[in-house]
């Protein structure tokens, strides 16, 4: 089955009274772990973004001292679990300092790890990628914030 486009759904929600909608929204959340986590960014998240960025942050304090560094399979496969949720968590805030702000956040708590990232080969590849990827998202910023975030990743180079 095909699914309909986003604005022959968009115009088939504004038939759709509170109650239905209410009801669709519900629905939509129990399918799938993301579509809640997104809807719980909108209703209570998207109101104060300084506060989603620090608990994003925080979380990802908590996802980093976890990472099992006994074993070079699996502190890559933790940092890449990390980078997945940064992305995702960037996805559902939709606007660019939030995502450069996070990566940076990330690839200052990769230059920090111990064992050093510098001596695996994949590891320094993804770092390096993302540095190119948080600069290039700069460039659509405001001035201000661009100065700004660049001294910090004058830092991490």
């Amino acid at each position: 089955m095909k699914p309909a486009s986003a604005k022959e759904i968009r115009d088939e929600l504004k038939h759709q009274d509170r109650e239905e909608l209410l009801q669709i929204v519900l629905r939509l959340s129990r399918f799938k772990k993301e579509n809640k986590e997104l809807l719980t960014y909108l209703l209570f998240d998207a109101q104060d973004e300084e506060e989603y960025r620090q608990k994003v942050k925080m979380e990802m304090d908590a996802e980093f001292a976890l990472i099992n560094r006994s074993n070079t399979y699996y502190t890559k496969k933790g940092i890449r679990k990390i980078l997945k949720n940064v992305k995702k968590y960037s996805r559902y805030s939709g606007k660019k300092e939030t995502e450069v702000e996070l990566l940076i956040y990330f690839l200052q708590k990769m230059n920090d790890f111990k064992p050093s990232i510098r001596r695996n080969k994949i590891l320094k590849s993804l770092y390096e990628r993302q540095l190119d990827l948080a600069k290039k998202n700069m460039e659509k910023l405001h001035e201000d914030l661009q100065y700004d975030l660049n001294l910090e990743l004058e830092k991490l180079k």
